[in-house]
């Protein structure tokens, strides 16, 4: 070969190495693949208090101190502290009733709520009512995809339908479509991974679970394998003491059981009484539904 086609060959590998290089700084620049973010909603205070639900940054209400006085023994039992034993998995709380309209939802809210504001503390409100979920109408904002769907759809993960809201530290997980297997489903292996994952990825996370009446729906009763803390929300004036009694037969599985009176009339001199159901020892909270 000449000198003249050495040289003319030499050029024409250039370009390709050029675009070799081009090719190489391009994908060095080129942004990282976009990881799955919650979105954001409003939660609509004026809703809030319209209903009576405590409302984050508003003093001290009547409402507000009953909330802060109910949240500390599950605090205490979830973490150890005030010489209360640390209780396995007690960062694990379902919220439930014996039957409908006791006010469990009214509970979990003022509650998520009322946890939100501690310094230190964050919580997950989970909408585990499938059949009626109420967490978005009862905060005021709107909610499509949520636990379900990350339960029976594998291309969807938590991240996906997490709802961070404008209250620091709380975020909501609403209970997605309606599946017509959802008792089988939420005892599924995949809702066992999923409550460890959620138990597990913050250790100053309360995760706070919604969820049906056990005397309603099988659901419920499946969840409390789950759970460190059961709250059962009764109602004072209306509940027959024998579905109280029904209701509790379902919650053996759980050692840490606290029931509290909704709409009960306030003791002279006292707004608040607070206690357990542990171990077959029955004590009430006493909390008054303002709506």
């Amino acid at each position: 070969m000449s000198i003249i086609e050495k040289a003319l060959d030499k050029n024409r590998t250039r370009p390709d190495k050029a675009r070799i290089e081009t090719s190489t700084q391009e994908a060095e620049q080129a942004p990282a693949p976009k990881v799955p973010r919650s979105r954001e909603v409003h939660i609509d205070f004026a809703w809030l208090r319209k209903q009576g639900i405590v409302v984050p940054g508003e003093g001290r209400t009547s409402a507000a101190e009953e909330f802060r006085m109910m949240k500390r023994p599950l605090l205490n039992n979830a973490f150890g502290r005030h010489t209360a034993m640390k209780v396995p998995k007690g960062r694990l709380i379902m919220v439930t009733s014996a039957l409908p309209g006791e006010g469990k939802t009214f509970t979990s809210t003022n509650l998520a709520l009322s946890i939100a504001m501690e310094v230190d503390r964050t919580v997950l409100l989970v909408d585990s009512d499938v059949a009626r979920p109420a967490i978005p109408r009862t905060m005021g904002f709107q909610a499509d995809r949520g636990l379900m769907d990350v339960l029976t759809d594998p291309n969807l993960d938590i991240p996906d339908v997490l709802l961070r809201t404008n209250v620091e530290g709380l975020t909501v997980l609403p209970a997605g479509r309606p599946h017509g297997r959802s008792t089988e489903i939420l005892a599924s292996d995949a809702m066992m991974r999923l409550i460890d994952d959620l138990h597990e990825r913050y250790d100053d996370r309360i995760i706070l679970f919604d969820s049906p009446p056990l005397l309603a729906t099988s659901e419920p009763g499946v969840l409390a394998h789950h759970m460190g803390q059961v709250v059962m929300v009764v109602d004072a004036d209306t509940t027959p003491a024998s579905s109280v009694e029904r209701a509790m037969d379902q919650l053996q599985s759980c050692d840490v059981v606290l029931s509290m009176l909704n709409r009960a009339a306030p003791s002279p001199g006292m707004g608040y009484a607070g206690g357990y159901y542990y171990g077959g020892r029955d004590h009430e909270m006493d909390a008054r539904e303002q709506a």
